[in-house]
């Protein structure tokens, strides 16, 4: 296995038409270390440079500044066949004239070693439980999208693999087959464990495949941590904001002797060394709020339940503020009603308002 190591790398493109032309930066000055086996899931919206620092991990793009190392040693030194990159992508790209028997096996064909594929197949097969025999016959027009991308994740699995690079590989899939696919991909992780980066919008896949999770944004890692680090301790505003379902509430507020004070709640003690009037947003998850007989009113504007997790989500709102909380499915709440709720003092975060930045 390999330890991958980013040091400022930065990407830009040319983005030129007729009436103008501006340089984009993809992936700004980013410095990461992935170690030896571990799972890093890359999560961020759309156009944050997830997948083209996946693309520069890889080796397809090649840095403007920085460098990226395999085992401390800069990748644009090491011969493309010796890299041991597989990589997995959103549509599959199977060769659309080969049948998938080809595509799984054409690494080892290369290589003269054709006697290693009906074994390789076979333990992918098994692990999996998804007859992947069935499928070698055919060509990617006949294959379902979870079809093709079970070819590719064997493709992929088929190589002598230093890392492994997954691009959204789920994204087209129906709700069903995606929780299926998180689950036989995480048992091949187990099995085939490598060094891989796994990028994604989606943070149950996230929290399902990885060890790890970076969150970024306009081309910068905003933080990286565990799910659970990043959703109890968010560095800013951004990541409070990203990691979570339900979102997190946020409430404008300010600074008065010590202690924040909002349009609905306050009195929450914060750092004695802010000025009184500093602008702070206070954060407070859903699951922190909670019906109390002596809280603050709201009007209900939404009940939602979730009877798996046997609780409602709540939104409710006053004087111009809406939030959400929980509340147990036996307590119940009628859209229209006014309600009493109370913050956890313990689940609030608070955020300087004008940088985003948490206040420790």
């Amino acid at each position: 296995m390999t330890t991958i190591s980013l040091e400022h790398v930065t990407k830009t493109f040319d983005r030129s038409n007729a009436l103008e032309s501006k340089t984009v930066v993809a992936v700004d000055d980013v410095s990461l270390k992935i170690a030896s086996g571990d799972v890093l899931a890359i999560l961020g919206p759309s156009g944050c440079g997830k997948s083209t620092l996946l693309r520069l991990v890889a080796g397809i793009f090649k840095p403007d500044a920085g460098r990226v190392l395999y085992d401390d040693v800069n990748l644009q030194d090491i011969p493309i066949r010796d890299r041991g990159v597989g990589m997995v992508f959103q549509e599959g790209a199977l060769v659309p004239h080969w049948e998938a028997r080809r595509s799984v096996g054409f690494f080892l064909e290369l290589r003269k070693r054709e006697q290693e594929i009906p074994e390789k197949l076979r333990q992918i097969s098994k692990i999996t439980g998804i007859g992947l025999d069935t499928l070698l016959a055919r060509r990617p027009g006949q294959l379902s999208g979870g079809e093709q991308q079970r070819v590719g994740i064997a493709r992929a699995l088929s190589r002598d693999m230093r890392v492994l690079l997954f691009d959204e590989p789920f994204a087209n899939l129906d709700a069903k087959y995606r929780a299926e696919a998180r689950v036989e991909l995480k048992r091949l992780l187990n099995a085939f464990p490598v060094t891989s980066i796994y990028v994604t919008h989606d943070q149950i896949e996230a929290i399902a495949l990885s060890h790890r999770i970076a969150v970024m944004k306009e081309g910068k890692i905003e933080q990286v941590g565990t799910f659970q680090q990043l959703h109890d301790n968010p560095i800013n505003l951004f990541v409070a904001t990203f990691i979570g379902t339900p979102p997190m509430n946020l409430f404008r507020g300010h600074i008065e002797n010590g202690a924040w004070h909002g349009e609905n709640f306050g009195g929450y003690p914060v750092r004695k060394d802010l000025a009184d009037g500093t602008k702070v947003t206070a954060g407070i998850r859903p699951e922190a709020i909670h019906l109390s007989d002596e809280g603050t009113y709201g009007v209900v504007e939404q009940v939602m339940p979730f009877f798996a997790e046997r609780h409602h989500l709540i939104t409710v709102h006053l004087a111009g503020e809406q939030w959400s909380l929980m509340a147990p499915l036996d307590r119940m709440v009628e859209v229209g009603s006014t309600i009493r709720c109370a913050f956890d003092p313990a689940g609030l975060l608070f955020f300087d308002t004008k940088t985003g930045q948490r206040i420790g």
